[in-house]
């Protein structure tokens, strides 16, 4: 194992047996929707692990109020996050291929450039591999799972509670398990306000250590799915008063609004899952 090598202690999960090839990595495309307390680090961790492209999406900027997480410097504060990110991890590790864009996903204007990016970004100008969600508020997570919806594209959802002791991973392959609109919040389901979700001006609390456990589980989640190891969690919650780890599977709804994903199911079932 040479000591100037900063992949050796990686490649060793292949001499181990624990990895098959791990240098697919390097072929590998993620994007990450949202680069706040869990989706920096988790961009962080897939820098260092030597992924092949990152392509991330926010539109806020650093603010001293973010230095009780992980990942981002007082000095970055006004930056963008998606640059103050790239400059960080371009110096991590400069064989990553950092591609970031600055604007909101929700707006009408954006969407389609997102969907496209989704559709072209990868290393070899197709589709990403793998989407990542660690947005905070429902819209977004509403937009990102109707992009993938549409274009059939394999992500993940996360998400860390208000009082900051909890948080989830949740695996989504379009079709197969549920998406985000098949089991929405009770309020949305029963058609109320969805501002009700994120309360305007109200402060959610925040711990580096929530955010980093959820950033670990959503990031090894990845790299079993991509690298083909271990088992790959369809959802995984935390409780971090209880240490608790509930885990379980959850199928799509048939009468979800969304109509892609009705689609998918229907697909699912006919050519995948025919009996």
């Amino acid at each position: 194992m040479r000591s100037d090598n900063p992949y050796s202690r990686l490649m060793a999960l292949q001499r181990m047996g624990v990895v098959e090839n791990y240098q697919k990595i390097r072929e590998v495309t993620i994007a990450i929707v949202g680069v706040g307390g869990i989706g920096s680090v988790a961009a962080e961790m897939l820098t260092r692990c030597g992924l092949g492209k990152l392509i991330l999406f926010d539109y806020d900027r650093v603010e001293l109020a973010n230095m009780n997480r992980l990942f981002f410097r007082p000095d970055q504060e006004g930056l963008s996050k998606v640059e103050a990110a790239r400059n960080t991890l371009q110096a991590i590790n400069p064989d990553v291929v950092i591609e970031v864009h600055n604007y909101n996903i929700c707006a009408i204007e954006h969407f389609d450039h997102f969907l496209g990016r989704l559709r072209e970004g990868g290393l070899s100008g197709g589709a990403v591999d793998l989407v990542l969600s660690c947005v905070d508020n429902y819209a977004a997570r509403i937009a990102v799972s109707r992009a993938c919806n549409e274009l059939n594209q394999v992500w993940m959802e996360s998400g860390v509670s208000e009082d900051a002791v909890s948080g989830h991973i949740q695996l989504m392959v379009p079709g197969e398990t549920a998406c985000f609109e098949c089991a929405p919040p009770l309020v949305i389901a029963a058609d109320g306000d969805e501002r009700q979700i994120k309360r305007e001006g109200v402060c959610a609390a925040s711990l580096p250590t929530t955010m980093g456990i959820v950033a670990g589980l959503l990031v090894q989640n990845a790299l079993k799915y991509m690298l083909n190891f271990g088992q790959v969690s369809k959802f995984l919650g935390y409780s971090a008063l209880l240490d608790y780890f509930p885990k379980y599977d959850m199928s799509p709804n048939p009468e979800c609004h969304s109509p892609h994903c009705v689609q998918l199911q229907a697909h699912y079932q006919l050519h995948v899952n025919p009996t």
